[in-house]
């Protein structure tokens, strides 16, 4: 298994994951929808909005996986955050030498296909991923794999409303306070 490399810019990009303030919160109806429908469009069991953390990917939201957070080097969302332009696809991890011996490859869930579109934040900054994986070696066609980056445009957009909500509350607790 081939560990991921870390991006040139971590620590801005770990600066702007938690300013999110998103790593450990209860789930969302919002992200659950758009992870089904990405998996649905995909024809996929499994799916998931994943967010690479320092030493952990943790899920925000995730279908057909039992763990709720994974190791970052046993994270193929953690090598898609290297190119955060780009989808990462992987038709089949057996014949991945990043994947081959993975334990989410070799043992549950059994992952042999991964796609997983980046999460920016505004930036430019990739926080994680949107994926979908499958057990069996598979391709996207061209209309899947634009669903998916645009449904990853959508959770990154809904990451940064939830921030930008957050930053509302607090400057008006702020200005509450003041006042009183």
């Amino acid at each position: 298994m081939q560990r991921p490399s870390k991006p040139e810019n971590e620590a801005r990009r770990l600066e702007a994951l938690h300013r999110h303030e998103i790593l450990d919160t209860p789930a969302e109806a919002a992200f659950d929808d758009l992870v089904s429908i990405a998996a649905a469009i995909c024809g996929m069991p499994m799916g998931a909005v994943t967010l690479i953390d320092a030493e952990r990917q943790w899920f925000k939201t995730r279908l057909g996986l039992e763990d709720p957070q994974t190791p970052r080097d046993h994270s193929f969302c953690a090598h898609a955050i290297l190119e955060p332009q780009h989808m990462l696809i992987v038709p089949d991890a057996r014949d991945d030498a990043r994947f081959r011996d993975n334990p989410a490859v070799t043992g549950a869930p059994g992952v042999r296909f991964y796609a997983g579109a980046p999460l920016l934040d505004a930036e430019g900054l990739a926080m994680g991923a949107l994926c979908v994986m499958d057990r069996e070696p598979r391709e996207l066609a061209p209309y899947q794999r634009g669903a998916l980056d645009a449904l990853s445009r959508q959770v990154s957009a809904l990451l940064q409303l939830r921030r930008v909500s957050l930053e509302l509350r607090l400057h008006l607790q702020e200005r509450d306070w003041y006042e009183h």
